[in-house]
């Protein structure tokens, strides 16, 4: 009788990830492939309602896509300015994740509240507190509100005020502009970034909370400053994090970009199900594309430490 093969440390580990993964694939092969195959079915068909219940489709070709890249006044704009919005948003939200995870993850007085405060916009952005913060916005028009928008409206007159004498501040010391028009736009969705953070902020101190202080205690010992320690051995020991995070970032910015938007109001709205299609296919297919070469990049950059 043959002996039972077992498993090597590789295999138990990969074993471990195929199972960890297997009841997104699962929802996935059920649920999402199915409504795929529909989305494509109606972008190169024209959708009819039946009134009396169901729909039909007349294959059009292309006709959709023509109009919707050569007729339509606003796709290409709205693409264009998700696009980017995506690639000027990942990396300040990456970065900012990694500063705030290396503050919060020191021992310090308060510090499990203040993880707290930063992880509250991810709850405080669920569907039921939104509609709760509307409704309670809407009760509240005139009196209270009315005093806010105009305190709003004057503090951010001043904030422009300060933002243009920074600006030319700048200019006259001969900081590229490209770089200034960068700063400028992370300045002003500032909000946004620390909104989209909090998912971030919670990977990163796992991975940082997972490096043997091992490492720390020999960069200490051959008398490395911060700065090299960061760079040689923080930096390096997160990359796989950092991965995990671009993806994350990229598919949450795009699920709240401006182009899904549009796509669901022509669907929903114009009742125009089939260029809804095209503008969920050409949308979804570029964000795809953006994360294949962003992480093909990272990955080839990166260590893993086992």
């Amino acid at each position: 009788m043959k002996k039972r093969k077992k498993l090597t440390l590789l295999q138990k580990r990969m074993l471990t990830g195929y199972l960890f993964i297997l009841p997104w694939f699962i929802g996935f092969a059920i649920f999402y492939i199915r409504s795929l195959i529909m989305t494509g079915q109606f972008a190169f068909s024209n959708l009819t309602i039946i009134p009396t219940g169901g729909y039909t489709l007349d294959f059009i070709g292309f006709d959709n896509f023509n109009y919707a890249f050569r007729v339509h006044g606003s796709f290409k704009q709205t693409l264009t300015t998700s696009i980017m919005n995506m690639l000027v948003d990942v990396p300040l939200i990456t970065f900012f994740s990694l500063f705030m995870a290396m503050l919060l993850n020191k021992k310090f007085p308060g510090r499990f509240v203040f993880r707290a405060i930063f992880f509250l916009p991810v709850i405080m952005g669920s569907s039921a507190i939104t509609s709760a913060m509307e409704m309670s916005e809407a009760m509240m028009s005139g009196g209270i509100s009315s005093m806010s928008t105009e305190m709003a409206t004057d503090a951010s007159a001043g904030a422009m005020m300060n933002m243009d004498y920074f600006i030319d501040m700048f200019m006259n010391l001969g900081i590229p502009v490209k770089l200034l028009d960068y700063v400028t736009a992370a300045v002003a969705r500032i909000n946004d970034i620390i909104e989209a953070s909090g998912v971030q902020i919670i990977i990163f101190i796992a991975a940082l909370q997972s490096i043997p202080g091992s490492m720390y205690e020999v960069a200490k010992i051959e008398g490395a400053t911060g700065y090299e320690t960061f760079w040689k051995v923080t930096f390096p020991m997160v990359m796989p994090h950092i991965i995990t995070n671009v993806v994350y970032t990229i598919v949450d910015n795009f699920a709240e970009s401006e182009v899904v938007e549009l796509a669901y109001k022509v669907a929903f709205t114009e009742m125009n199900y089939g260029l809804s299609s095209v503008f969920s296919l050409v949308s979804t297919l570029i964000t795809c594309l953006i994360l294949v070469v962003i992480c093909g990049y990272i990955s080839k950059h990166t260590f893993y430490y086992n």
